[in-house]
């Protein structure tokens, strides 16, 4: 077994990982300043609060509170512990790591490293079956008829599964995959006589799914000719593919969505392979599935606008109204394209060429509201009163989903322009169905919320915990995040003081003259949060051995520091419109350090003094006999006079100013930090 991941080893992980392409892998940034900014991955939102730091390394939601390094966004996003997110990021920045130490990883992981394994074993084993064996000749001529040659088949890594029942499962066996794995990642199924195992998927064109960084998580297989069976059959639902929140071509098509702000959302595999192929690249398909809100979640991070293209058949046009509701309480700007009769964007794409599909695109896609008065007019329905209500009634649930308020007027104003019913009425109506959604949802979280009562009480009963233990968010190098729950949304964030901030910031700021002057009135004991108070024993530590104490050093130390430099340093005023066009995240400014500290120094104080007479206080109630009571009333008494003392006496005397030598060294640290901003 061999030794741990040196510290060195992870530091050049850190340094090689560029946290602004790994983030991009999930949220659309924008440049602002020296940061980037996106919607946040941790919570719902509709303006980025969630930005970058590349200088740092670090990112900060001041939405939520979520803030980290690479390390933590990796672990995050990926629900995996610290080495797995570390090996991760090696694997991808070309830095090799010594081999695992068992120690290190807990079952879970190697739960999860299995399933990966299989997933990317049963890959190989499909592609070359599909290119190689004389049973998947009906495969390569379906995927020739539609112009696919072995590049596109090698990039999209199509497959095919043998006939047979076992075949995947012998080779795997053969090749010392273990059994266990084979079925956590749905690749296998247990026999009904109870004797074995057989493949999941037999006789079928395969498609790989990938998730965002590009690692297979499932497989979706097309049935060839004209079997009596489903066309598709997917992979369930394991502990690496929920397929709620999967999109196919996501993985090909992030940095497209980006550049153009728009994703166009089809139907089937074969329609994202097809217009990719063809140089349309912002392209997606929902996995078989009906649209999700996680789905369009994961596409708002990229892009604002959707377009969407569904069949012209009852079940699509369905799923496209499901769609448009869930894109429009998503915020986004939502579009339909309906293709010429008897074309999915596969066939006409292969026919008419890239040019033919984006001018038909830009000149046919219409909004929402257009595109459902044209479909009831082609129907009949807009003529017919009665009807007619009923379109106006669907549209105006749609409107009714939008968030903004500005949003909402302007599309009711656009309703009434071609249904000239009135402004008045309609927006009454609007106001009843909005009143109807926001009861039901009511309704929802109240069920929710039954339903965990329900598995509470059964847990109890049943002599399990009634909750899930609290699982670990800050994390040492060496450690890895524990029982972490599905849902990758952080706790709200805790509030600290802010003068205990303040005083971090200003030593981080201002360095050794600062230090000194801060720790000479005040200590350890006087912090609150428990965080704060070992930064500061660590920057004191940091101090009396002569090392450098800034904020770059401390965003490059282990965990938790780079969370916490983030939400220390990066204060939200410091990212407003006006800084970010002119110089993005700074370091908030000081006229005068020396003040901000002796304030920050006095509530210090102040707090401490409170939480010792409450303690004193209960320390009285509780005391056995009249000399201890004695004893805590003179206590008592001193905490209340150094009180009066505190609040009574200016800052300057209970602070007075350093030495000249100390004072001039911070105001020229002021000064560097102006001329920075200056010359951004």
């Amino acid at each position: 077994m061999s030794a741990m991941i040196p510290d060195e080893k992870k530091e050049e992980v850190r340094g090689a990982a560029d946290i602004v392409e790994v983030v991009e892998d999930y949220v659309k940034l924008k440049r602002s300043g020296r940061s980037w900014k996106g919607l946040c991955p941790f919570h719902d939102e509709r303006t980025a609060s969630f930005h970058v730091t590349p200088d740092l390394g670090i990112y900060k939601c001041f939405g939520c509170g979520a803030s980290g390094d690479v390390f933590n966004f990796m672990m995050e996003m990926e629900g995996v512990g610290f080495v797995e997110a570390l090996r991760s990021l090696g694997d991808r920045y070309g830095v090799s790591l010594p081999e695992e130490d068992e120690q290190e990883f807990d079952e879970d992981h190697h739960l999860r490293e299995g399933i990966y394994h299989a997933l990317k074993y049963a890959g190989v084993f499909f592609f070359r079956h599909l290119m190689e064996t004389d049973e998947a000749q009906k495969a390569r001529d379906y995927l020739q008829k539609r112009g696919y040659d072995r590049t596109i088949i090698k990039k999209y890594g199509l497959g095919y599964a043998p006939a047979g029942g076992e075949k995947l499962y012998r080779a795997a066996l053969d090749s010392g995959l273990n059994e266990e794995y084979l079925l956590e990642a749905g690749l296998i199924k247990p026999s009904n006589r109870g004797d074995g195992f057989y493949d999941a998927f037999r006789g079928r064109l395969m498609f790989p799914i990938f998730n965002p960084s590009g690692k297979v998580i499932a497989y979706a297989g097309r049935v060839l000719g004209k079997q009596k069976t489903a066309k598709y059959i997917n992979s369930p639902q394991t502990k690496v593919y929920n397929k709620s929140k999967v999109l196919y071509g996501i993985n090909f098509a992030k940095n497209e969505i980006r550049k153009t702000d728009e994703v166009i959302l089809v139907e089937g595999y074969t329609d994202v392979i097809s217009l990719q192929q063809n140089g349309v690249n912002n392209i997606v398909a929902s996995s078989g599935t009906s649209l999700t809100p996680q789905q369009m979640n994961l596409l708002h991070r990229y892009g604002d606008t959707i377009t969407m293209i569904y069949d012209s058949d009852s079940a699509g046009q369905r799923a496209m109204k499901r769609g448009i509701n869930i894109a429009l309480r998503e915020g986004m700007d939502v579009k339909l394209l309906e293709l010429p009769e008897g074309e999915d964007p596969d066939s006409f794409v292969r026919q008419f060429g890239k040019d033919s599909f984006l001018e038909l695109k830009q000149e046919a896609s219409e909004d929402f509201l257009t595109y459902q008065i044209h479909k009831a007019k082609d129907e009949g329905r807009w003529e017919a009163p009665t009807e007619k209500k009923k379109v106006i009634n669907e549209i105006l649930e749609s409107i009714a989903h939008m968030p903004d308020p500005v949003s909402r007027e302007t599309f009711v104003q656009h309703l009434n322009s071609k249904a000239k019913v009135g402004d008045r009425a309609l927006f009454d109506e609007l106001g009843k169905i909005r009143k109807e959604l926001k009861e039901e949802r009511m309704r929802a979280k109240k069920r929710e919320q039954r339903r965990r009562e329900r598995e509470q009480r059964q847990q109890q009963q049943e002599g399990g915990q009634a909750t899930p233990p609290p699982h670990t968010h800050t994390v040492g190098f060496s450690e890895q995040v524990e029982d972490r729950p599905e849902k990758k949304r952080p706790a709200p964030p805790q509030k600290r003081p802010n003068y205990e901030k303040e005083l971090i910031r200003l030593m981080l700021m201002y360095g050794r003259e600062m230090i000194d002057y801060i720790g000479s009135y005040c200590s350890e004991k006087h912090f609150e949060d428990e965080e704060i108070r070992a930064f500061y024993e660590d920057i004191i530590e940091q101090y009396k051995a002569e090392e450098e104490v800034s904020v770059e050093v401390y965003a490059n130390r282990e965990h938790p520091y780079p969370e916490l430099v983030g939400e220390i340093v990066l204060e939200k005023h410091s990212v407003s419109e006006r800084h970010h066009e002119k110089i993005g995240v700074q370091y908030k400014k000081d006229k005068n350090p020396y003040r901000t500290a002796k304030g920050a120094l006095k509530a210090l104080k102040a707090h401490f003094i409170e939480r010792l007479q409450e303690d004193l206080y209960s320390q009285y109630n509780t005391a056995e006999g009249e000399e201890e009571r004695k004893k805590v009333m003179k206590l008592m008494k001193e905490a209340g006079r150094r009180r009066t003392l505190l609040q009574q006496s200016p800052v300057d005397e209970l602070f007075p100013d350093p030495d000249t030598e100390a004072a001039k060294s911070v105001s020229d640290k002021v000064f560097e930090y102006k001329m920075k901003d200056n010359n951004k």
